[in-house]
């Protein structure tokens, strides 16, 4: 299928599990749990999107339960034992767990919630304790990896909240991913998702200063990439992303729009707990410059446009 790539699943018992917001990462997701044999609903705010997620699998090879899709969030999680979700922030997280049409009311008492948002830890905490007086389980899990990994089911998930919960969700979650890691309390999914961008972000523009003064020496860039990614430089950026620098081509990957929102979310963090981060405000601000190159759904890589 165009959403996935086909991938071994672990051998898990089926489970009836829902998914909320079906975007570029959540679409996959959600089909690889469809593939892993879960009975899986789908809920998005846009509902054709659903609707086309149901009838692109319909019939599809191996797939023992059909995808079906409801109409609100509530709705989707009736009967779940695990709903996933990825959203865009925390407003958008708030408006599909509470509320009348909220999956938490659809929810029955020792479901667990698993938001992929990358969000706050400040909403994270918020929901852990509405799901916890409603005698539910929330698991607070960002990804890495990006659309790719999202399609091939190798993300990487980082999760906060109570051990049992994790322990119920993490065979499941395997289905798309190659790591899920419990990283303490509720809100440690999110801050470790914080780290993961602040190193991301500073690796990026290393990588963009590096290239385009390679350009400016008159090098030829890619064997000069091809050469220091077998050395002490290399990272999967310089490996993944070194060479569309050097071709100037950013019309695919995670979005510079979406980079600046998480890095607001450091930065606010950052005013909270004190740490000091001066590289990463300073790459914000860049691709805020970015921003106004007309970049905003460019490729993060897309930060040596500053520098060309």
């Amino acid at each position: 299928m165009a959403s996935t790539q086909p991938r071994p699943y672990q051998p898990t018992p089926a489970r009836k599990v829902a998914f909320l917001g079906l975007g570029v990462m959540g679409t996959p997701m959600a089909a690889h749990l469809a593939l892993a044999g879960h009975d899986v609903t789908v809920y998005n705010r846009t509902a054709s999107k659903a609707i086309a997620l149901c009838a692109e699998y319909a019939g599809a090879s191996g797939l023992k339960h059909p995808i079906k899709h409801a109409d609100t969030p509530r709705l989707a999680a009736q009967g779940a034992e695990l709903v996933f979700c990825c959203v865009g922030n925390d407003d958008d997280l708030r408006a599909v767990t509470l509320g009348a049409d909220g999956a938490f009311a659809g929810m029955e008492p020792g479901g667990i919630f698993i938001d992929h948002t990358t969000a706050s830890a400040e909403v994270a905490r918020e929901l852990y304790g509405a799901a916890r007086t409603l005698g539910l389980r929330f698991i607070d899990a960002p990804v890495s990896g990006g659309q790719a990994g999202a399609q091939n089911g190798q993300l990487t998930v980082m999760c906060g909240g109570d051990a049992a919960a994790f322990a119920a969700m993490q065979s499941v979650a395997l289905s798309f991913a190659r790591a899920v890691t419990l990283l303490g309390a509720s809100g440690s999914g999110q801050l470790a998702k914080m780290v993961n961008q602040i190193c991301i972000a500073g690796l990026l523009e290393g990588l963009a200063e590096g290239v385009a003064f390679g350009q400016r020496a008159g090098l030829d860039m890619a064997q000069v990439l091809a050469v220091i990614s077998q050395g002490a430089a290399q990272s999967w950026q310089m490996e993944n992303r070194g060479q569309s620098m050097v071709d100037g081509k950013f019309d695919f990957g995670f979005a510079v729009d979406w980079m600046r929102k998480d890095l607001e979310l450091v930065l606010d963090e950052a005013k909270r707990n004190g740490a000091r981060l001066p590289v990463t405000a300073l790459v914000d601000q860049f691709y805020a410059d970015v921003q106004q190159l007309g970049g905003q759904r460019w490729d993060t890589s897309s930060l040596i446009k500053r520098l060309t």
